[in-house]
């Protein structure tokens, strides 16, 4: 990455062209925002509408006010201007980082908004499935007490960055997160769901989850395909009588679980949501 736009006017990584951000940056001083992460194939954004959604009612639970023009059009043309800046025509990851702005300390002196936009390619075209399934346990140092800004991807990501340095010290490729109620809500970077007996659940979002976007378009493909469907409470004994366990992101799709402690679990299911995924993906990049 060379570029980034920032509130849609371009800036490079060496501060050539100007600070990359204000030392003042609220999101910088007090992680006071959410961001944003979008996968691009074939040049396009997938499913914009969904993401921009959930950037409104971010913000709106934030207490930030965007500007007049913040519109999923707006966005999709800064994203396209930042690919072709950064040479970009396949497929990669948009990151958009956006805080509050203004000064104030803990109370704010006002509520605008800063936009951070950057872009990575990724080598891979569409959505594939890992070879190797993952290995993962309880993250066991840090609970999620769920609250109204929980659904969101906060600025502030503790818990994330600790529950994955904690997989890393325990040689593991990733993490599940717990509320403080004990249920299972999420992994390090990605939402969970579990397949038993041809049934598939996934923690709710009251539990403290985020309300991903690939976790929804995943919960639609699997209505379609007449699968029922639960969000509800999960429990370490649900991940042991589970016949199938994955992970999912807007990013990486689908990511099967091959392991938890002793249990081992297959991907006979997951393997056919991922064939639909991309079916869906395409269908979006060719509208």
């Amino acid at each position: 990455m060379q570029n980034l736009l920032y509130n849609g006017e371009f800036r490079s990584f060496d501060g050539a062209n100007g600070p990359v951000i204000s030392l003042d940056n609220r999101g910088f001083l007090y992680a006071d925002g959410i961001f944003e992460t979008i996968r691009v194939m074939n040049g396009l954004p997938l499913f914009l509408d969904s993401h921009f959604e959930r950037i409104r009612e971010g913000l709106k639970a934030h207490r930030i006010h965007p500007p007049l023009g913040f519109t999923p059009n707006q966005i999709k043309r800064d994203i396209l201007r930042l690919l072709e800046k950064e040479g970009i025509t396949g497929s990669a990851r948009i990151r958009m980082t956006l805080s509050r702005r203004g000064a104030g300390y803990y109370s704010p002196a006002e509520s605008g908004l800063d936009v951070v936009m950057t872009a990575e390619p990724i080598a891979v075209a569409d959505y594939s499935l890992n070879e190797k399934g993952l290995s993962l346990d309880i993250y066991p140092e840090m609970k999620c007490t769920p609250n109204h800004l929980t659904r969101f991807k906060n600025l502030a990501a503790n818990i994330y960055i600790q529950s994955g340095l904690w997989a890393q010290e325990q040689n593991l490729d990733t993490a599940l997160i717990q509320n403080d109620r004990m249920g299972l809500i999420e992994s390090t970077s990605s939402n969970l769901f579990l397949v038993s007996n041809g049934v598939l659940y996934t923690p709710g979002l009251d539990g403290g989850a985020t309300a991903g976007i690939m976790r929804a378009e995943i919960i639609n493909i699997a209505l379609e395909f007449g699968m029922k469907v639960y969000e509800c409470n999960l429990t370490p004994q649900n991940m042991l009588i589970a016949d199938e366990v994955f992970l999912t992101n807007a990013i990486q799709g689908l990511q099967w679980v091959g392991s938890y402690r002793t249990k081992r679990y297959f991907n006979a299911s997951i393997q056919e949501l991922v064939r639909a995924l991309n079916v869906r993906a395409a269908a979006q990049v060719q509208s």
